[in-house]
């Protein structure tokens, strides 16, 4: 009967799991996409949090690669810069994320500090095994 009780607990953790977008010892799920485009080498690069938005100030998000059939692909080195130009009397401004790896390989965990709401173009680069190469995503951030 024990031997059943923690087979159950097991499996029913398990389906708990995969149920929420994780895995048991891997990195949590990427969460609510915010912005994906192509990244040139039949990549797509796609930005998200836990949110589906970027707001003011600091916080987390993922960086993901994928091929065409939604496969994480490792492209090696990753950066995002987040520009928004000037307006008027106010200077362009910038903010580059800085990143970490996670278990998931083409999966890049982020974080950035936007100083200001609005409209920022975040330009993702990547040079490594699958190659060079970039995308401007546009993000609004609240």
């Amino acid at each position: 009967m024990k031997k059943i009780l923690v087979i159950s607990l097991v499996l029913a953790l398990a389906v708990f799991a995969a149920a929420c977008g994780s895995s048991i010892g891997g990195d949590a799920s990427a969460g609510k996409t915010i912005k994906s485009g192509s990244a040139g080498n039949n990549l797509t690069a796609t930005l998200a949090n836990a949110e589906g938005t970027f707001k003011k100030g600091k916080q987390d998000f993922t960086l993901s690669f994928t091929d065409a059939s939604g496969k994480t692909v490792d492209v090696g080195a990753a950066a995002v810069n987040f520009r928004m130009p000037a307006m008027g009397s106010m200077a362009e401004m910038n903010a580059g994320a800085k990143f970490t790896t996670t278990g998931t390989p083409g999966v890049y965990k982020g974080n950035v500090d936007l100083e200001m709401g609005g409209e920022w173009q975040a330009m993702v680069t990547y040079e490594g095994p699958a190659g060079k190469g970039s995308a401007t995503l546009t993000i609004v951030a609240k």
